[in-house]
Formats: C-alpha cells, structure tokens, sequence
C-alpha cells in the first residue's frame, strides 16, 4: 500500500513505525480508509518539501501526542532539550545571545525579536474580541490568559466546521422559565472577597505585552491555508502540512470517545452518516416554544424520517457513539465470577522525569539588624512611646475618603487597655475566664481593619492566641459549621468584636446571639474603647522577647471542607515579619497600601504585622470599596506616594477594566507591586496586561513581585524587588500533557496546551526548600519533575492545633535521597503548592495539592480546568467568577465536575452549546473528559464568607442531589474507561459432556416436582366429576345452604352473598338468557364485563351451564374512558365473543357517548344486561362431551404489553381446582379471604373457581374497595378469624404506605392477625423481598407471623406453578452475587457481602407440577448453579395460545417444547421466566428434601448490555435508593442505549439533581453508563392491575413522545 514516493524520503524511524502500524490497523478494518489517508498524510505532511517560513529555514515539527491515533500507542521522540535545569538556563542564554531561540523551557523576558508571522497561531492577542467585557465574576481573574484564551478558540476552531453531534436535554416549559425573582439578579458579592468579587459593565481588554493583536480569523485562515506550524488538538489530529482544511471540519468524528481506552461499543461503526447527525432541525424547533405534543418530522442520521423528537435525538446520540472499533484492551483477567474493572495500564509512551535527583536551594542569610526589636510587641512599644504620632493605619469608607487614621500611640494604648480588660474584666478575679495562653476569637468585619488591629496587638500583649474568623452572617453559613469545630476544638468561649459588628449579628427575639450551628458557646465581647475600662497605673503588659509559644491561630479550609488551625509561634511570627522585612527591604515609615483580607495571610503578614515591625503606614482599602471603585488602590497609591502595593491578580483585572476613566495616573512611586496570587499560574496575564498598560504610566516591571504562600509555610517565597530593569523575569512555557504526568517540557508556544509560568522569585531569607514527590514518602524529585514544594525554617506554622496525625504528615517531613537518607536533620513543612526550582533558585509554582485531581492516573489541576471553561467565551453565558472544579470518586477512579452559575438571560440553546464547546476544549487542551457539566442559576452556589465559592459544601449538595441545577451534560460514555470487558459468550457445551460433567463435577441437573396427584389417598368428592358445572349441581343439591361466597363493601359489611343453590339457580337463569336472547350455539364464545363480585361468578357458570366459553374482561374505568375502553373492546375482538354479558350501568357506559369517542360502538357484539333475567330453567344443562374441550379462555396483558389469551381445557381447570385443594388444605368448613382482580390467572381461579370446586367459602374484597379504605382487607381477615388469604402487591403495597402510621389505632379497634397461616401475594414476577419484609415487621404488633406471607408464581403457559401450602417448610430467601448472575450463573454469597441480591422463594410447587431449568437459546437442561427458563410439565398447563390467525409456530414453541439432550420424550411449556432450583436443607411432607424454585426476572425483559443479563428491576432498585425524591423508576434498552425513567416526587427544580446521581448509582452497582435519563412526574410510568411495571409501553410511549416529561438528559 505504501507508495513510491516515500521511498526517496528520509523519514524517521518512528514515523515509518507509525505509518505500518497504520497500514495494520487498515487491513485489520480497525480505521476506516478515510481516516486512515487522513493520519497518514499528516503523518509525512511534515517531510514533504515544505515552503520556506519567515526566517528562511523550513521547520520541520513532527510530535506525537499520546491519544491521537486510534490505539495510544504513539511514539515519542528523543525529548529535546531534557537536561539539568541549570544547564538549560546557561545554554539559554548563550543561545539568545546567538539568536536563535532554542526549545528549553525557560524563557528570559518577553521575546520581541520572534518574527510575526510564525508566532501566529498561538499568541494573537484578540484581548481586545474576547476580553472586552467588564469582568461579572471574581475568581475569574486568577485565570485569565489571553494566550490560553487563543489556545482554546483555535482548539475550537477545529470543531468549527461540524456542529456538536449530541442532542440538547429536552425540558418542560415551566422549568426553562425561571420563576423566582431572584434568579435575575447578578450573583451577590455583598459580603466582600479574598478570592472573588463582582463588578458589572462592559470593559476593554488589552493586548498583551508585546503580542500583535492578531486575530482569530487570521488565526483560523492560517491553519486552512496549511501554516507549517499548525496546532494540535489532544484526541483529534494534528495536522502536518498543508491541506488542512477538509480535515478540520471531520476531527470532531474522533473526538469525543478516542481520548482513554476502548469506549462502550454501542452501535456497529458507520463510515459516513456518523458526521452529519447535526442539529439543523431540532435547533429549529426548539427554538420557537418547544412543541412537546407533536414533534416535527425530523431526519435520523440516517435519513430516515422519524415523527417523533425523542427518538431523533436518541438516533443522534447513537450516532455520536459510533466510531471505529478499537483494538481489543490489554490482556484482562476474568475469574470466573469477578469482573474486575479494566486497570488503566501506563502509556508506555509517557513522558518519564530524565533529569538528576535536585539538591535543596538555600535562601540568603537572614541578616539580623542590630535595631530590630526582640518581639513584635516591643516593636509597638518602641514606636508606641517614640513616635506616638506616626500614622499606622488609615481606613476608608465607600467613597474613598479616609474614614480614620489610627497612629502608633493610639494604637499602644488601645491595645494594652483590650489587654488589660480581656484579663481582669472578664469573669472573677478568683475565676478568670481568660488566662494567659488561651484561645479567643477575632471576629471583625472587612471594612474595620483599626478594631482588628487594635484587638490583635491586644491578645499578644495579654499573652492570648487569637483566632481570627469571618463574621458569620447566617446561622446556615457555608463552612461555617466548621469554622465552629475549629473554635471548639481551640477551647475558645470568647469572641472579641466590634460594636458595629456586634449590632450587625443575627439575635433572637430575646436580643440574646443564637448560638451558631456547630459552634461552641461564646461570650461576645466588644472592644471599643469606651467600653472598656482603664487599666490601672500601676498595671504593665509583661513583654517578652520572642519564644516558642503559640502566638496566633491562622484557619485554613480543606479540601473536604474541614477547617483546621495553623498554629504560628512568637518566634516565627518575629522571623518571618524579619524574613520579610529584608526580602523586601522594608524601610521605617513608607507607606504601603493594602487590598487583602488583613485577617489572614499576606494581608496579615504585610499590613497588620511586618508594617508594625518597621513603624510604616498601611492605607487599609476594603473590598466594598473596590466593588464601588476598582481603581481607588490605584488612586490611592498616587495620592499618599506609596511604594508598596500588596494586591491580588483580580484587583490588577479590575483597575484594566475602569483605566479609561483616569487621566492623571502616576505609579512611579511604586517600588514594589507584591501578587499576593503569585502562585496561581493564571495570574501571569493579569501582570503582563497590567504592565502592559500602565508602563506608560510610570510602572517599571521589575516592580511586579508575585509571591507565593500558603497558610503552613506561610510566605514561600517573593520576587525580590530590583532596580536592574534589564534583568527580566523568569518564564517556564510548560506541555500541560507534561504536567499531568508531573514531568517539566518545554513547548513551544504554537502548541495548543502549554501553561506559562512566571516566577514567584526566590526562596524567603534564613529558608531551605526542596521539592518531594506528591504521594508516598517524601523522596526527593529530579530537576524535571514537578513536585510539592517542602521548606524547612523558623518562620513557618508549627502544627494543626489540636491534630497531631496530620500535623505530623504536614510539618514534620524529612525528604529522602534516591538512595532513603534524609537529606536533613530539621524537619521540613509540605506547602501544599506544587512546583519546581528552576534556573538560578527561582521558584515556580504550577498549581495547589488542593486542586489536584488524579483521573486514570493523570494529574489536573482544578484551576486549569476553570481558566480553560473560562476562555470559551463565558461572558454572555455564566458569571466568570461563580465556576467551581472538583472531583468525585465514581467507579473508583476520580470524575472532573464543573459547576457554572448561568446569567438569566442566556437561552438553552446557548447554553447547551457553550457547555458542548467546554467539552470540547477540556478535552482538546487537557486530553481529560469531563464527567457532568452543571449550570446552576445566579447566586445559588454557596459562598465562602469573602463572596468566594464554597467548593466542598458545592460538591457535597451535587452529591447529596440538592444543587437544583437548571442545565446538566453529562459525558460518562467519554470518561469511564475502566469499566469492566463487555463479556464474550462462550461456545455451547454439547450433551455428551453435560452429562460427563454432571456426573463428574456432582453437580445435579436442575429439575424438580410437586407432590404426585396420583398417590394422593383424600376423601374428595369432587373427583367424581369431570367438570366443575356437574361439582356445581351436586353441591346445589347435597348442601343446597351452604354459603360460598360473601361480598364485602367498603365499609367492611356483607354487600352479597351466594349459597350453593342461589349460585346453581342464577346460572341457570343466565343459561336460558344466552340460548334464547342471544341465540347462541354452544362453543360460542361470550365476554364477561362485570366489576368484581357475586354477578361476575354467577355469569361464568351461566356460561358453562349454556356450553358457551366465558371470557372475563375488566370493565372500563368510568372516570377514564377514553384509555381503558380501548383495551375491553380489543380484547372482545381478539376473543371473537359472539356476545358481551354485563350490569345495567355498564351497559349504558358502553353506548355512551364518551365510549363513541374512544371507539366505535357500532362493532359492539350483541349486548345482554343481565340485571334483567328470566323466570325459566333451562330444558337441560350443557354437559362437554370430552374433558379436553375449552372451559373458559384467561386473556391478560403481559408485563411486556402482550395481550395474550390462553385456552383452558375442562380437564385442566379441574385439576387446577384439585391442585390448590391440595396445597392449601381447602375444605368445606374453611374460610379463604381473596382480595385479587378476578379478571385473569389465579386471581380468577380462586374468585370464581376453588370454592364450587372445594366446597369452602370465599370472603370477596374488591381491591378497588381499599382505595377508600385501606384496612378493609385486614379487619375482615381479623373479623371472619381467616386462616388463608390471598392478595396482590398492590394491595400490599396500599396497606403497607396507607396503614403505616395507623398500627396503635388498628390495634385498639381489635385487628389481630395472629390466626393467618398463610398470606399469600399472587405474582407473575419476581418476589419483591422489601416490600414483603416490611409488611411483615409493620404488621408484626398486629399478631402477623413473618413466616405466613409469602408469594406464589404463575404465568401465561401455567396459570399457578408455585404455591406456599399450609403444610411444608417456610420459605427461603437466599443471597446471589449479583455478578455472576449476570453472567448466567448463580452463586450463592452471605447476607450483606458487596454486589449481594436477596431472592426469596417464589412459594412451594404445586402438586402434579414438574420443573426443570433449561437453557432458553440451545434448549439443554442445566445444572442447579446456572440460570435458565423455567420449563413446566403439568395436567393444569393451559393448551395454547389463543389467536386470531392461528399462529401456530408461537403457540408449539410455547406449549410444546422438548429439551434438546436428556429427557427428550417429555413435553414441557415455556414460562418465559429465568430462574434456579436449589435444593434445601429443609425436609418436604414426604419427607424429602425441599427443592426451592427461585423466580430471577422475564426472559423478554431482561436487558442484554456488554454481553451480559440485567434484569430491570435490579436497576430500578438501585435508581430508587439514589435519591430521596425518586418514588418510582423503569428501565429499557433503546438500540443497546440504556434509558432509566424516573417518577420525580418534589419541585421540578429536583429534576436535574437526579441526572448525575442516577448515573453514578448504575455506574457503580452496574457497571452501565446510562444513555438517557427521563424524569417524570408521579404516576407516568404505567403499572398494571397486578402491580406490574409495563416498561414496554412505557418505552414506546417515550418513543413517541408521549410522555411529557419535565426533564430527558443524554448522557454523550
């Protein structure tokens, strides 16, 4: 294949490599011919004669990136430029001096000489497109990057071509529109932010420094034209040389599913159709008021017309599944029951860290000055008395003007009076309540940094820790809970505050302050002066020099939320305000001006602590000030001359935005600008951006000084502020593919997914820092690998006060060598910031150990994430700063999560599209899928006490399903890789070796039987008779007033009663009726319309007595017509009835005009009313000639919406009758309670049939009766002293919901049910074991013996097989794994073992009834460990289908099957059930042991998925314990796509809350990615009159878009 012109090439071993392995992938159809041109010729497009680039030399790039092929099996060049990063530093340097600019990875200031053209496609600057509007949010600015901006619209650019191929969620109209107010406003930003803030309006962005503004179109026009430098896309391809253009529209073909391994094989792979499933049409529709109702015709992918929306987006997400197949996974181990998760094998082409073991970098000395003061409070004591008049600290109000300026004195004086007060005033003088060295609390508001100050400087003077926290504004704050442990587990009883922060606190009624939730109880204490009293003269603070106890407690919030105390002690606090103090080289008196939070972190250290040390005057500018004015910092710095600035990277974004209103800015005096965010890698473009404007306002770059800190190590490290200008800043472009592996390469900027660093200066004075691997022990890492970053020195935090355990893993850390010697004998203290040193000691951070998420063992960074969501476009849709990352744990590996709050006037369509580019550019940028994308509306997401978002309370509401999002994608087909190797079904063993092994192995085949009805000696009358019309007769005339039938009302009293001979009597009336009104023959067939009671009996019998065929049919609904009618007259069709037989009422109602709406009446057959019946006997009564002729026919509707009427011979309706006599022990003085539809199955039979059989009478409860009365059922069970009683799940399931509160009030009415040997439910399904059980336990109190209920099995072929009898052992439950069952195969577990289901014996076989377990496809027996159908062989199986045309084929199969080896002479039926034998320890009757026969699920429902067997019910089960507001939920495959329907009980903003939880839950218990979910309201998912779901109505309805349903999700 390969053609000639390669051969004249001089291409690379790796590349010929790849082009084999190519040509392999074509013959094996693993590629389709399409693609396989596609990577080829981008595979040499690079060694073609290429034209020459801007410098003259032809560049030749060819990198393969792992997941671009279809296998991951790329190959990876020799990494260029991978060396000790020394090196690399030097050489960098000789080489920019040559000129040419090699492929390290540090870049020394901002490359101006790089020619235009070939830095185009990666650095336009289109700040001024995308960046123009005034930034909304406030996190937001830690990641704005306007190259990383550009990277991801030119990711998306190559999706440009094709519109995203997954449907859009439909939504019911109420949910698209927002009803509440508040759902309009912006996000709040009230109370103030350290990470966040909001200012509105439209800005200007900039260009970067030094980039031409470029644009996008340019960008785009570049890479059709074939630019040789063209970029690459993670999963996609990368395009070589020219001939772009076509290729770009078809890289999204791969996309989605290429990234990890093998992706569920959903559909066959079509070639074409699969690109072209866009939206045209929906888009089209859903944008005009959606039309539920009735969907416009629309096209599937493949053309075909489809009348219904659901199924076209269903077709399309099909669609968007298909891809080519990949190669089988890495060999897999199957044990014979484990499925084992697929392990993610390592790439062997990842990127591996080459370079040499680091060594520790030492900061410079820590040159003590002999002027320094011994302690932070001698320092205020100096400048306290010295120079009481220096100004020390002004504050300001909203408008900017200078609120109040506190000076050195005031500040030493206030400080010991809080001192003095907080010692002597506060409880006894015997019993203070504070002593010296314990904790109290420091609540003051963001406006009052005086207060703060003055209360801080207090507790140290008063040798107090104190503990400063946020004001808590609710009682519900988020995280504040914690903050309340943190107070408690610190000891802390006292809280000092503000008087103006005191009145602001929540109160009760009583003005006493609530106890918050999760805090301990405090004394509010105010500090205002004129609250306090004087100290006596005579009283001094005791001032010490700095030593090891605890000076203050800083809080810092983890990961999960918890909230631990850093403790600082006076030492450290005096060091590092030293550390500090020379780093920066702080002079007494300058000014500085503060925008942080001063009550932790580098607000703390610069504003409230170094500045005291060198007596300097701290211009204080809250954060409600900055939302009013974003400039005024800047103003501020001009009006006082400030030469330090200490900000964040937002508050530089936000003085961009307002520039244009200053004329008159000057920051020449600025000597230092401290980027207190340094350390977010995002913050570099919000300094380039900065510089880039403000340098011609006198803004020098060498004054930028990011730093980096974090609340145990405290400052880190801080670029030192020079006066050289022509030394610039360090620069690292790093492979973010590089980083998730933890490995430093250098990228060129061209590529798509670099992150740029900047340095965060050196490591602090008097510090050691090195950097450890991430997990595991602390081992040292090599120069090119990124690593936490460990310092070792005095001024850190000491401990998590209170936690030895973690403070031991944090603050006591001894890094090893290669070799295991620690590198030290003084412990070093973990960051939490991951990083490396680079060239010259310079430190770079590359993200936080808190926003690590490791997902197939690749590591991201929360942040990352969010700066690429921020760069696709997020103005017009989501607020940029209200975006939160995490991770959840699904299926044991780790899950990204975004969670956006959307701007109220974004549309759906929008939305949905800018979540699908999301997608896409996470997945082009960092190679990861994204789980589930959130959309919640503004202002919902809960806040941090600064405005920020509170990740962990968001991921706990997302799993707790309380979120409320407004819009959900979730991408679980693109991110579960490692779910387990779809099962391939093995080759049928033959006869020969079944019985070899069967014999070998000692495992029994699996078949079992009843008593035998021949040996069974009883003194039954009844058997004389052939036919239950002659029983009928013998008992009118021996026991003419015996009573066997009493009907209840729902008032519990007797509505009807039957004797014998009334019975005899009415039977004959209605004979005479049907031969002489209807003129009927006999063998006629007549449909009996009656609701349950004495009129439908006596109509049956009438039947037989006239020799015509009765068929009872359910009356229709009187209050629901139009649905139920339907059924009655198809039903009368299908059993071509000669005659309808029915009450007067009912009558009426079929000749009504609602019933001529629903169908047409004029088809009726011939209708007899028989309230009106003759006066005469019949001349004789109807006598069958053979017992083999038809009795009646049963007609039902199956759990898969089968209408289905078997016929039932007299001979089998009589041993039937006999087969229940003998299991329950009937007689003629026995009472039976039946509270069942009498319409089909064993309902029918013991209503009508076993009481003229048996002789015992039947108390009759109508199951509709309970609707109104719900204890109808039992009190007559308690008032007739019943023994026997039969019911229905539904029934059950009424009294279990209905009567549950209600037992004490039962109990005192007299209800005692401790008579019943055997309650009965009459199933044709599966036991539901919960349901039974918590019948039992409620109905314990009430007498109920658990072992009484149990259920029984029947279905179409067999109308009962199993019965729990009086006699015999109780019924079993036992545990399969539910794993195996899959697989066919049954193994039993103990109770409560991972992946158990509990089945329960489905009753005991009826006498005369033979089982065997039978393979359903091959027809062999099969032993008792497998599952299989359940095959029956009985005199009561009925003796055929009855049907129209007469289709035989179906009927033979069912009716007539032989196994196919073993006993091939008997002739079983086919229950269409699966299930098992198991033989018991228990002992029959006779003395046998007990065969239980364990009914598992529906042959036709059962779900074949990845090869294996679900049964729905499992599913469901699973679904409805997800989430609280799920009442009920079906489950049905669509095209070999799982759909999960769910009944929502609660407000349809829950709708969405259920999407994620539903597919977690599947995931986990099922391994299944679900397809689509459907939320529902209450009641959709249709149940039929036996309680059964019928999922298959449910599913055509769904299909046809008759649902109506509040939310459908597809999961892509």
């Amino acid at each position: 294949m390969a053609d000639r012109s390669l051969e004249g090439m001089a291409l690379p071993l790796e590349v010929r490599a790849r082009l084999a392995e190519l040509e392999l992938e074509l013959s094996e159809g693993d590629i389709t011919q399409k693609g396989y041109e596609k990577k080829r010729s981008k595979l040499i497009g690079a060694y073609l004669p290429q034209p020459p680039t801007a410098n003259g030399a032809a560049v030749v790039r060819c990198r393969l990136q792992p997941g671009e092929g279809v296998p991951r099996r790329p190959f990876r060049s020799a990494h260029i430029g991978v060396c000790d990063i020394r090196e690399a530093a030097a050489r960098e340097r000789a080489a920019s001096a040559a000129g040419n600019r090699p492929l390290f990875y540090f870049r020394f200031g901002v490359d101006q000489a790089l020619p235009q053209e070939r830095r185009a496609p990666v650095t336009p600057s289109s700040a001024s497109r995308y960046h123009r509007r005034r930034s909304s949010g406030s996190r937001d600015e830690r990641y704005r990057s306007d190259v990383h901006t550009e990277a991801v619209q030119a990711a998306l650019a190559k999706h440009k071509e094709r519109k995203m191929a997954v449907p859009m969620p439909s939504k019911r109209r109420s949910l698209v529109v927002q009803t509440s107010m508040d759902a309009y406003t912006p996000p709040d930003t009230s109370s103030g932010s350290e990470d966040e803030g909001s200012v509105q309006g439209d800005s200007q962005g900039t260009p970067t420094s030094s980039q031409g503004s470029i644009n996008m179109e340019h960008w785009i026009s570049q890479a059709i034209h074939g630019s040789t430098t063209s970029t690459t896309s993670s999963s996609s391809t990368q395009s070589g040389g020219s001939g772009a253009a076509h290729r770009l529209a078809d890289v999204m073909a791969q996309t989605h599913i290429e990234n990890h391994s093998a992706p569920p094989d959903v559909t066959t792979y079509t070639s074409e159709h699969s690109i072209q499933v866009e939206r045209p049409q929906g888009s089209t529709t859903s944008r005009t008021a959606p039309k539920y109702g009735n969907a416009e015709l629309m096209e599937t992918g493949d053309g075909v017309p489809v009348s219904s929306r659901v199924s076209a987006k269903i077709q399309q997400l099909v669609n968007t599944l298909k891809r080519p197949k990949r190669p089988p996974l890495r060999e897999f181990f199957v044990d014979d029951f484990e499925e084992l998760l697929e392990v993610q094998q390592p790439d062997p082409n990842q990127p591996k860290p080459e370079g040499a073991q680091m060594l520790a970098t030492r900061g410079e000395q820590l040159g003590v000055v002999t002027n320094w003061p011994p302690s932070l409070e001698a320092a205020l004591q100096r400048w306290g008395t010295i120079s009481p008049k220096a100004p020390c600290l002004t504050t300001m109000d909203t408008n900017g003007k200078p609120l109040y300026i506190l000076t050195y004195g005031k500040l030493w004086t206030r400080s010991m009076k809080v001192a003095y007060n907080i010692l002597h005033k506060l409880g006894t003088k015997q019993e203070p309540m504070v002593r010296p060295g314990d904790r109290v609390a420091l609540v003051f508001p963001n406006n009052d940094p005086a207060a703060f100050m003055v209360a801080f400087y207090g507790c140290l003077l008063a040798e107090v820790v104190p503990v400063p926290i946020e004001v808590p504004l609710t009682r519900k704050d988020a995280g504040s809970q914690q903050i309340g442990f943190l107070l408690g587990s610190c000891g802390v009883t006292v809280a000092l505050t503000s008087d103006a922060c005191h009145k602001g606190l929540p109160k009760s009624p009583t003005g006493e302050i609530p106890q918050f939730k999760g805090w301990p109880k405090l004394l509010w204490f105010v500090t205002e002066s004129k609250h306090l009293s004087k100290p006596p003269r005579d009283w001094f603070p005791h001032i010490k020099d700095a030593n090891n106890d605890t000076a203050y407690i800083e809080y810092k919030t983890c990961k999960d939320g918890s909230v631990l105390g850093v403790t600082v002690t006076r030492i450290a606090l005096l060091t590092h305000c030293q550390a500090l103090t020379q780093a920066c080289g702080y002079t007494e008196a300058e000014t500085i001006v503060n925008v942080l939070d001063f009550k932790k972190d580098v607000g703390l250290w610069h504003g409230i602590l170094t500045s005291v040390m060198n007596m300097m005057h701290v211009i204080s500018i809250p954060y409600s000030l900055m939302k009013v004015n974003p400039l005024s910092w800047i103003q501020k710095v001009c009006q006082y001359k400030a030469k330090v600035a200490c900000v964040k990277s937002r508050d530089m974004h936000w003085a961009l935005v307002a520039h244009r209103d200053q004329r008159d800015v000057n920051l020449s005096s600025l000597r230092m600008l401290i980027v207190a965010d340094g350390a977010n890698p995002w913050s570099i473009s919000s300094c380039d951006a900065f510089l880039n404007v403000f340098q011609s306002k006198g803004l020098r770059q060498e004054v930028i000084c990011p730093c980096a800190s974090s609340p145990e190590a405290l400052t880190v490290a801080i670029r030192r502020p020079t006066d050289d200008s022509n030394q610039p800043p360090g620069r690292g472009v790093l492979s973010m593919h590089g980083l998730t592996y933890g490995v430093i390469r250098v990228d060129s900027e061209e590529k798509l997914s670099v992150l740029t660093v900047q340095d965060v200066g050196l490591v602090m004075p008097g510090a050691i820092m090195c950097s450890v691997k991430p997990d595991g022990i602390p081992q040292l890492c090599r120069t090119d690998e990124i690593g936490e970053l460990c310092v070792c020195a005095v001024a850190t935090g000491t401990s998590y006060y209170g936690l030895s355990g973690m403070t031991k893993n944090t603050f006591e850390v001894f890094p090893m060598t290669s070799s295991g010697a620690p590198i030290s004998e003084y412990p070093f203290i973990r960051t939490g910031l991951l990083g490396f040193v680079g060239p010259g000691g310079l430190v770079f951070v590359v993200g936080k150990m808190d926003g690590l998420m490791v997902v197939s063992g690749r590591r991201h960074n929360a942040d990352d994430i969010v700066a690429t969501a921020l760069a696709v476009e997020p103005m017009k849709f989501v607020y940029r700063g209200r975006i939160a990352v995490f991770s959840v744990t699904v299926l044991h590996d780790e899950r990204i999560v975004i969670v956006a709050e959307q701007r109220p006037d974004s549309t759906e369509e929008d939305s949905f599209q800018w979540m699908s580019r999301v997608l896409q550019a996470i997945d082009s940028i960092h190679q990861v899928g994204v789980y589930c994308l959130a959309l919640v509306p503004a202002n919902t997401l809960p806040k941090t006490p600064l405005g920020g978002i509170h990740l962990s309370e968001t991921k706990q509401l997302f799993l707790e399903g309380s979120l409320h999002p407004c819009n959900v994608l979730m991408c679980p087909h693109t991110c579960v890789t490692n779910l387990p190797k779809p099962r391939q079904k093995q080759p049928e063993i033959g006869p020969a070796s079944v019985m070899v092994g069967n014999l070998v192995s000692g495992k029994r085949i699996a078949q079992a039987s009843g008593r035998d009805l021949g040996q069974i000696e009883d003194n039954d009358q009844a058997r004389k008779f052939l036919f239950l019309s002659e029983v009928l007769q013998w008992r009118a005339q021996t026991t003419p007033d015996h009573l066997l039938y009493t009907l209840l009302n729902c008032r519990g009293t007797i509505a009807n009663s039957l004797t014998c001979v009334q019975l005899h009597k009415r039977a004959e009336k209605i004979a005479v009726m049907l031969m002489e009104r209807g003129h009927l023959q006999d063998g006629d067939h007549v449909a009996l319309v009656y609701p349950p009671g004495i009129d439908l009996i006596a109509a049956f019998y009438g039947c037989l007595y006239a020799g015509c065929v009765p068929i009872t049919v359910r009356p229709p609904h009187p209050q629901n017509i139009a649905t139920t009618l339907p059924t009655v007259k198809m039903i009368v069709e299908v059993s071509r009835s000669a005659c309808l037989m029915t009450t007067q009422l009912i009558c009426k109602l079929l000749r009504s005009r609602e019933a001529a709406a629903a169908v047409d009446v004029r088809t009726w057959p011939l209708i007899l009313d028989t309230d009106d019946l003759p006066k005469k006997r019949p001349a004789q009564i109807y006598k069958p000639s053979n017992p083999d002729t038809l009795a009646y026919l049963d007609f039902s509707v199956s759990t898969t919406g089968m209408l289905a009427g078997v016929k039932m011979s007299h001979a089998a309706t009589s041993a039937f009758c006999r087969s229940i006599k003998l299991q329950c022990e009937l007689y003629p003085s026995r009472e039976v309670a039946i509270c069942l539809d009498p319409y089909c199955g064993l309902g029918f039979v013991l209503w009508c049939l076993c009481s003229v059989y048996s002789g015992h009478q039947s108390i009759l409860i109508p199951p509709s009766e309970l609707e109104t009365n719900p204890a109808l059922w039992l009190l007559a069970v308690s008032q007739y002293k019943v023994r026997d009683t039969f019911c229905s799940y539904s029934v059950m399931e009424l009294c279990t919901k209905g009567l549950g509160s209600q037992t004490e009030s039962l109990k005192a009415r007299g209800l005692d049910l401790s008579r019943v040997r055997t309650c009965v439910v009459v199933a044709e399904e599966r036991p539901r074991i919960a349901l039974t059980q918590s019948f039992s336990k409620l109905f314990k109190d009430l007498g109920l013996h658990p072992r009484a209920v149990s259920t029984s099995f029947g279905c179409r072929v067999n109308l009962a097989i199993c019965l729990q009898g009086t006699s015999g052992p109780d019924p079993t439950t036992v545990y399969v794994d539910m794993r195996a069952l899959r697989h066919d195969r049954v193994r039993l577990v103990e109770r409560g073992s991972p992946h158990s289901l509990p089945l329960m014996e489905s009753g005991k076989i009826l006498p005369g009834v033979r089982i065997i377990i039978a393979n359903p496809e091959t027809k062999g027996p099969l032993g008792d460990s497998h599952l299989g159908e359940i095959w029956v062989h009985s005199a009561h199986n009925a003796s055929g289908y009855f049907t129209i045309y007469g289709d035989e084929s179906l009927q033979s199969d069912h009716f007539n099957s032989r196994l196919s080896f073993g006993d091939t002479q008997t002739i079983w039926a086919r229950t269409g059930y699966l299930g098992f034998l198991r033989r018991t320890e228990l002992t029959d009757a006779n003395g046998e042991r007990h065969d239980a026969l364990y009914v598992v699920g529906a042959l036709d429902e059962a779900m074949e998925l990845r090869g294996m067997r679900y049964h729905p019910i499992d599913i469901e089960t699973s679904v409805i314990r997800a989430h609280k507001s799920v009442t009920e939920c079906a489950v049905f495959t669509w095209t070999n796509l799982l759909v999960v329907v769910v009944e929502l009980d609660g407000s349809e903003q829950e709708a969405l809350d259920l999407v994620p939880l539903v597919t977690n839950v599947v995931l986990e218990e099922h391994y299944l990615i679900v397809g689509v979910v459907v939320v529902v309201d209450i009641g959709v998912i249709p149940i039929n009159s036996r309680g059964e779901k019928q999922r298959m109505h449910l599913r055509d309805g769904f299909l046809a878009d008759q649902l109506d349903p509040i939310y459908v999700a597809y999961n892509m």
